[in-house]
């Protein structure tokens, strides 16, 4: 029977801990929590059945999340999290266990993502690590890591599926009363802020979203604001890090996700109410943005 070990140190998330817990003892794992204990996660308290080093032994390692980003992992789980993967396991991490994993060195070269609120800080503290911060997932076969929470368990139930085939993963998922398989990446669960200090971008925001059914242009925001398209252009990128086109075709993605999910309204309706002209077009900007098309952006989210 493979083993699963959890690595279990103060400053954890008991979140991603408990998830793995339940996914891997729901089927044919012998699972162990390693640790420094006890160990207090959050308000909890938890022992471990064994210390870091037993982390070498198993065939897979789960990582759950850290805490603090802001906050190195200290050095003895990085070093067991290291000697493990040296010895052979398989080693995951969900969430923002990511930065235990870039500060072990295993994700130098590699693909990862985490958390979408720390994709940047990931990036910017392990700069040989090349984040990928729009997938729920990433395998690099011996090394894996998930976004944020939910996604913890897209990665376990993937593990499952790998391990056992994806009739075993559909009957654990079932038993969870989850999807054993989600389409699309994190950008269909980012809230898309509208960060507005630049004071002539202030109004013309607010005008410009009550009229995105509407074929504007870089001109006719220009126009509103009294300024020329490339001094317009200069604020929207000092001030919100874009252009004012992607801003703009990002809230009429905005505006369709949220007919999507609160009405029943057709596909070519929302296309018209969003300023997209045609459903070819919202869909083709639609799965380029989010990465699943809006039939399947519904049926997750619709109520």
């Amino acid at each position: 029977m493979p083993t699963v070990a959890l690595a279990a140190t103060d400053g954890m998330l008991h979140f991603e801990l408990a998830l793995a817990h339940e996914v891997f003892t729901a089927t044919s794992y012998d699972l162990v929590i390693c640790g420094t204990g006890p160990v207090r996660l959050g308000r909890f308290d938890l022992r471990p059945d064994h210390g870091l080093d037993h982390l070498a032994r198993a065939d897979t390692v789960i990582v759950p999340g850290w805490s603090d980003v802001d906050v190195t992992p200290p050095d003895d789980l990085v070093d067991a999290v290291r000697a493990a993967h040296e010895a052979g396991a398989r080693v995951a991490s969900l969430c923002t266990g990511a930065f235990v994993l870039a500060a072990a060195g295993l994700l130098d070269g590699r693909r990862a993502t985490t958390h979408w609120a720390h994709t940047d800080d990931l990036a910017a503290r392990y700069p040989l690590v090349e984040v990928t911060p729009d997938v729920l997932y990433v395998d690099n076969g011996s090394v894996l890591t998930s976004a944020g929470k939910a996604a913890a368990m897209d990665l376990c139930l993937h593990l499952i599926r790998t391990d056992h085939g994806a009739a075993v993963a559909n009957t654990i998922a079932r038993r969870l009363v989850v999807p054993p398989h989600r389409a699309g990446g994190q950008a269909q669960f980012v809230t898309t802020p509208v960060p507005v200090k630049d004071a002539p971008l202030t109004a013309l925001l607010p005008w410009v979203s009550q009229r995105l059914d509407q074929p504007l242009t870089v001109e006719d925001l220009a126009r509103q604001a009294n300024m020329s398209s490339r001094t317009l252009t200069r604020h929207f990128r000092s001030s919100i890090g874009t252009t004012p086109l992607q801003w703009l075709l990002t809230q009429r993605i905005r505006r369709a996700q949220e007919l999507l999910e609160s009405t029943d309204t057709n596909i070519d309706a929302i296309a018209a109410a969003t300023g997209m002209g045609t459903a070819t077009t919202l869909r083709r900007h639609f799965h380029r943005t989010l990465g699943v098309p809006p039939d399947a952006y519904r049926r997750t989210f619709r109520g």
